[in-house]
């Protein structure tokens, strides 16, 4: 799976991501080659490099030919449904501007489709955000994940007047991300970065496992008065499973008003989305009521889209999570050849050795087929010898615990 993690230590803006985008590799040429399907004119895109703290990045200026345009939400989207976009792009490009569409009508009390976007309607933000959509379908990106991010205090000028920090359509589109507070008295998120992150982005941590390719930095418009580098760093490849010990995110839950027969479908929604681990266990709760604890072991870059999981799946109102270290033997994957024909195992790496354990729905499968006890099969499996182990193409895995 392809990944991006965008490591927002100076927040994000749509300049920023773009910048990092092309700063990664995605060819400007390509940009503005995609850009001219929108049949939007009356701009000039310009890409130049630049240096903050002896760091190499990308700044895009977005010069406007004409004046000043508000758009509505519909408008927009009729210009994207009218444009030559790559349906992916133009899915990607729908989702952010949603996103900012619904936050701004929850600020200022109106339908969605007649916000009157203002400084995000304006050419160089749609240009941000198709940029953005166009780069996250040119490198394949499947997942994109962030850092916690940062927000300022003090005020910022807009259409509507001086506005406190963060921005109000900000406050309404991190909801439920992490944040944490910082002293500046400057803007470190804007609405189109924390847009984008809201349409596209899958979760929110640490660096993710993974085998990094492509690193990229986005520059920011202005110097922060911290010292800080502005700049956005974009960091792109391929997930990877550490073999190694490991910290995990563990969250749990109790459960007193729950239907249990609920608990198959939340796993394996939980399991889709990454889980390493699920578990339910009966308890009795206060006043005497039986209940469920349900415990989820997570990578922390999975941990944020779990917990919606569970709070969209279950009856759970609230959720406990804390980070625990684990360790983990090697696995891999495999067949052995038995009387009963191919099975599936797992072979695994102790301190004593290695071991071959079979795995169950492959083992059910046979037992159903022959008409047998599924004992037997088991006792097949374990006859069979180390040697005779057949392992499937490149397939190391970790037990879960």
């Amino acid at each position: 799976m392809i990944v991006a993690y965008a490591d927002a230590f100076s927040g994000i803006s749509g300049d920023m991501f773009l910048g990092a985008l092309l700063d990664a590799g995605l060819p400007e040429e390509i940009l503005k080659k995609e850009l001219a399907g929108l049949a939007l004119d009356g701009y000039q895109l310009q890409t130049a490099k630049t240096e903050q703290h002896n760091l190499a990045a990308t700044k895009i200026t977005i010069t406007i030919n004409h004046g000043h345009h508000h758009r509505t939400f519909r408008t927009i989207k009729n210009l994207l449904e009218k444009s030559t976009l790559h349906p992916e792009v133009k899915e990607k490009s729908l989702a952010i501007f949603s996103a900012l569409a619904q936050a701004e009508a929850q600020v200022h009390g109106c339908p969605p489709d007649e916000v009157h976007f203002h400084e995000v309607g304006a050419v160089d933000a749609i240009i941000d955000i198709v940029g953005a959509s166009i780069g996250l379908h040119y490198f394949g990106i499947e997942q994109l994940i962030a850092s916690p991010l940062p927000l300022s205090q003090g005020w910022v000028e807009c259409a509507h007047g001086r506005l406190p920090l963060p921005a109000p359509a900000v406050c309404e589109l991190v909801k439920g991300m992490p944040v944490y507070g910082t002293d500046l008295a400057q803007e470190l998120v804007t609405p189109t970065g924390a847009a984008i992150l809201k349409g596209c982005g899958h979760s929110f941590g640490p660096f993710p496992s993974m085998t990094i390719e492509k690193v990229g930095y986005g520059a920011g418009s202005h110097k922060l008065a911290d010292h800080r580098p502005n700049l956005l760093r974009l960091v792109i490849g391929t997930s990877a499973d550490v073999a190694e010990a490991q910290e995990v995110e563990v969250i749990e839950t109790h459960l007193d008003d729950w239907q249990p027969e609920g608990f198959p479908f939340l796993s394996e929604q939980l399991f889709a989305k990454g889980a390493l681990d699920v578990a339910v266990i009966p308890m009795q709760m206060k006043k005497g009521r039986p209940g469920f604890l349900l415990r989820v072991v997570a990578d922390p870059a999975t941990a944020w889209e779990l917990k919606r999981c569970i709070l969209f799946e279950s009856s759970a109102i609230g959720l406990r999570f804390h980070r625990e270290q684990r360790w983990t033997l090697p696995r891999t994957a495999g067949t052995v050849a038995t009387s009963l024909g191919e099975v599936a195992v797992k072979k695994v790496t102790t301190p004593a050795g290695d071991i071959l354990y079979p795995e169950y729905e492959d083992c059910r499968r046979l037992a159903l087929e022959k008409k047998i006890p599924l004992q037997q099969v088991y006792r097949e499996v374990g006859r069979a010898s180390l040697v005779d182990f057949r392992p499937a193409g490149n397939n190391t895995e970790k037990e879960s615990v």
